[in-house]
Formats: structure tokens, sequence, C-alpha cells
């Protein structure tokens, strides 16, 4: 049975609870550049992956968004251990489903014990394994080390996931059960090892039962956001709410209520116990950014709505294939649907907020065309025209 809930020890104004999560998420205050990409990791718990590359794919956009032009090689080395013949570098970071596909902190393993039984008790996926061929890709990481998919015989006979090699079925199996793990890629492609091998061996078990796994989770979830409510909470490692509901009294989190959110929310108390303050961040965010990734607390805490339509008909798109958020003095102020070409950045489609959002446009654009190297920004389509003219004023200017 969930523990009854406290009485509330605060309420916020809905600007204090937008303060608090943007300095929970980096975005307030002065970046951490001495832990970097690592200390971004740690800090949020979780950075989401995907396969879509526009200007960067989605986990370089993450750290870029909160320290500015990182390096990208230093973002991969940040995330991804690179294994040498005869060499054992301890992995910072690991790879699991938790909000979706993401890269985790390594000190995090134990927390997904939970997950892991949940996978072996399931019932195996629609795809049928030949007997001994789980066994087989086993086999063959112990003997020769961590391998690609291809390298262990075979990854996808087609593009779709459903049409997998066995192969590859078997691997990401034994990934999601804990006996593989990914702590590398080569060429975006997944090197996968045995995670008795790779797991440092202090955080390699299972100890954690499912109720202190979850209630770490909810806990870091909860620091991570600054404030939010049970929804939120439970979205940001995709528990389920009654599973939320058991362990949040015992969290560490305390209740507050935040005008105009209409629900119950919690906090980590060392957010309240320090009133945000600091430079926000100006840039880019990516669509799997956490800051965004939840559209309905995107929309309670920013008004701001917002879809990912690179899965959606062009004909059918308002914003565009990819379009990014532009986060500017602690708000959400337009969108940009970017692309690359040579060394112009193309600002394919731009959707301003109003005049006053001009500037922080320009500005963003202009710092991600430094750090992807390009010296050059065009800009195709202003969804209002009569902004068109103030931004590529301000772009010239700058450019100049």
């Amino acid at each position: 049975m969930p523990t009854p809930t406290p009485p509330p020890v605060a309420t916020l104004t809905a600007a204090e609870a937008r303060r608090i999560a943007l300095r929970a998420q980096g975005f307030l205050g002065a970046p951490d550049r001495r832990s970097g990409v690592r200390g971004v990791l740690r800090h949020l718990g979780a950075v989401q992956l995907d396969t879509i590359s526009v200007l960067a794919r989605s986990h370089e956009l993450v750290p870029y968004a909160r320290l500015g032009a990182v390096g990208r090689t230093t973002v991969e080395d940040a995330y991804w251990t690179k294994s040498a013949p005869g060499v054992r570098t301890p992995p910072h970071a690991f790879e699991y489903w938790s909000h979706a596909a993401c890269i985790l902190p390594v000190e995090e393993w134990p927390h997904f014990a939970f997950r892991r039984r949940a996978y072996r008790a399931r019932p195996h996926w629609n795809h049928a394994l030949p007997e001994g061929a789980y066994e087989q890709v086993i086999k063959q990481l112990r003997s020769e080390g961590p391998l690609t998919a291809t390298d262990l015989g075979g990854a996808k006979r087609t593009s779709e996931w459903w049409d997998w090699s066995e192969t590859k079925v078997a691997v990401e199996r034994a990934l999601m059960y804990g006996e593989v793990v990914c702590v590398e890629r080569r060429g975006w492609k997944r090197v996968y090892d045995l995670a008795e091998r790779a797991v440092p061996a202090a955080l390699l078990h299972d100890e954690l039962d499912d109720t202190e796994c979850v209630r770490r989770l909810v806990r870091l979830a909860g620091q991570s956001l600054g404030v939010g409510t049970r929804a939120d909470i439970a979205d940001y490692h995709r528990l389920r709410n009654e599973q939320v509901d058991a362990v949040i009294a015992d969290s560490g989190l305390v209740p507050v209520t935040v005008e105009g959110w209409g629900r119950p929310a919690w906090a980590d108390p060392a957010a309240l116990a320090t009133p945000p303050r600091g430079r926000h961040r100006t840039t880019l965010l990516s669509p799997f950014d956490s800051l965004v990734w939840e559209r309905a607390r995107t929309e309670r805490i920013f008004g701001f709505v917002h879809r990912l339509e690179a899965y959606v008909p062009k004909p059918k798109r308002v914003h565009g294939y990819f379009a990014m958020p532009v986060l500017a003095g602690g708000r959400l102020v337009g969108r940009v649907d970017p692309a690359r070409e040579g060394h112009t950045l193309v600002a394919r489609q731009v959707t301003l907020d109003g005049p006053k959002a001009v500037p922080a446009v320009a500005e963003a654009l202009l710092e991600a065309a430094t750090w992807v190297n390009c010296t050059n920004v065009r800009v195709e389509r202003v969804a209002d025209p009569a902004l068109r003219a103030p931004l590529l004023t301000e772009l010239a200017r700058a450019l100049d």
C-alpha cells in the first residue's frame, strides 16, 4: 500500500517552479565545466539516444545545450569506453532502457535490477530463437571479447527492427536481461560485452529489491527535475504510476503545491533550500532533451506545445522535420528546423514567439553554426513573414 502523502511543505509560484526546473536541468547558473559531459550525464541521470542526426545526434545536443560548444569528440569519449587489446578501461556509462533507449551513468547499474528481472520473467518477444542461439552469442563474447552484432554474425536483414537476424535478437535479449552490456560504440554500432567483464565488480549485482530500485530512481528523477508531478517523475525512467505511489513518500522528495498546476507535486528539498539564480542559457534544444521530452510537462511549465514531426508526412508538418525549441531567458521563445549544407547551417523554417525573440533565435543559430563548423547561416522560411527581415538583419550584424 502507498504511504499516506504528508501535507505540502511549500507553495511555489509557476515562475519559481520553472526556475527550479531550469536549474535542476542545468540551464540556470554557471555550467559545471570542470565535470564536463560526464558531469552532465551524472546530473541528468539519463540521456536519450536517437538515430536522427541533423546538426548532430541528440546525445551530443544535450551536453552542448548546457555547456556550449564542447568538442564532439569530447562528447563521444565521455560517454563510451574505447577498448584496446589487453586493456580494461572502467566504463563511465552503459546503455539501457530508461526513459527510452538511454545512456546512463554506470553507477546506476544496480538501480535497474528490477527492470532486468522483469525482462527475464516476461515471455520472450515475438522473435523465435533456434535452440542454442542465445548460448552461442554468450560463448562467442566470452571467447572473443567485445563485438558488434556484425562481428557476432549478423545484425539486420533489413532496416526494420522486426527483421533483425537471430544473432541480433539473441544479443539484444541478453542486453535486456543484463547478461550483456553496451559501454562502447563504433561508428554508431553497439559493441556488446559480457556484463561480468565490463561492469565494475562493486556495481555488478542485482541485490536491490524492486521497491528499493524504484525508490532510488524516483529520488534521482526528482533531483533531476527539481520539481514535478507524479506523472513527471514516473515518466523520467518510465515507471508505472503505482510503482511511484508506493515509494514516493519515502524517497526523500517533499510534497509541494505549484500554483496553476492543478495537481500535487514533489520537489527535491535541496532545490527548495536555495532560490535559483544565475545566467540563463540561450540555445537550441533537441526534442529528446530531458527538459522538454515530456510534452505535457513542457506545456505546463513553459506554455509551449511541441511535437516531433519527423514521422509526420511532409505535407502535414507545421514546424518542420526536426524542429528544435529555442530556450532563452528561461522561456521557450521559438523553434528552428535545421539542416546543414557544406559549411552552411540552413534554417529551413523558423517560428518566433514575436519580435522580442529575434535576437535570442539569432544567437542560438550562430552558436550552433560555430559548434558544427559552419561559417554561414541561411534562413529559408520564417513562419511570420514580418519577422524575416529583422532576423536576417540580426544574423548579418553578428556575421560581419
